[in-house]
């Protein structure tokens, strides 16, 4: 960016606006080559089928800083031009902000499924426990479906030219919503299974992770009041026995 800053200070012919649009232009296209060699389609789908989706969440969230702190540059550079540089931010970037967004899409994608993940372990207790656990047992099953069949894509979902993927990953989201609201219903019904306070937050602790998806958290918002209700009741015993105690000893 500093070379690119002399030659606008001292060229005599590279110091337009046309031309320091195409050389920001080549840019991006470099960078997003770079990202594309370094994390491609077959890679994430590689990392998902071996089970680990962790890795090319990092890899994707790598690709997002680096097209992040090369706008970030060229933002400063442009101030210390004092403002010259006077370019729509749109013909710059265009193409590197729709890489970036689709690297956000897949990160969504490796996010969900590490936090999804997380159901092939739950158990939950009470006297619905064996029902609602097969509950959620039934929703991990169709999630590996639906992850499963969007990873049959006969393209590189990497290449932000391929506009197929904005449908088929649509599709995908729905299916998870879905998803979501079942699992949403198992857990606020597993949540009025449970008569202590103690069985509550042990239940909402099994499903860490997944209590950030926002279907679930609208849901569970309206057993906040509930819980804090729960709570003082169990304060107010509490100090009665401290105090019942006190008056013993006394």
């Amino acid at each position: 960016m500093h070379t690119i800053l002399m030659i606008w200070k001292y060229s005599s012919y590279y110091n337009t606006p046309a031309r320091l649009v195409v050389l920001i232009r080549e840019i991006c296209n470099a960078i997003i080559t770079q990202c594309h060699n370094f994390v491609n389609g077959d890679r994430i789908f590689e990392a998902l089928k071996g089970d680990t989706p962790q890795e090319a969440h990092a890899c994707l969230g790598t690709c997002i800083d680096v097209c992040a702190q090369f706008k970030e540059a060229y933002f400063d550079y442009k101030a210390k031009s004092k403002n010259q540089w006077k370019i729509t931010t749109n013909a710059l970037f265009v193409r590197l902000d729709a890489f970036s967004e689709r690297c956000q899409d897949i990160m969504h994608l490796t996010g969900t499924i590490q936090q999804f993940n997380k159901l092939q372990k739950i158990e939950i207790g009470n006297t619905k426990g064996k029902t609602m656990t097969s509950s959620v047992t039934r929703i991990f099953e169709e999630f590996n479906t639906a992850v499963e069949e969007f990873m049959t894509v006969s393209y590189d979902i990497m290449e932000i030219e391929e506009r197929r993927f904005d449908d088929d990953f649509f599709k995908f989201r729905q299916r998870i919503k879905e998803l979501e609201r079942r699992l949403a219903s198992v857990l606020t019904q597993s949540f009025d299974d449970s008569d202590t306070i103690i069985g509550k937050f042990k239940l909402l602790d099994s499903f860490d992770g997944l209590l950030t998806r926002q279907i679930i958290q609208d849901e569970l918002e309206k057993k906040h009041v509930t819980l804090l209700e729960l709570y003082k009741q169990d304060l107010k015993i509490v100090g009665t026995i401290f105090h019942e105690g006190r008056v013993l000893v006394e």
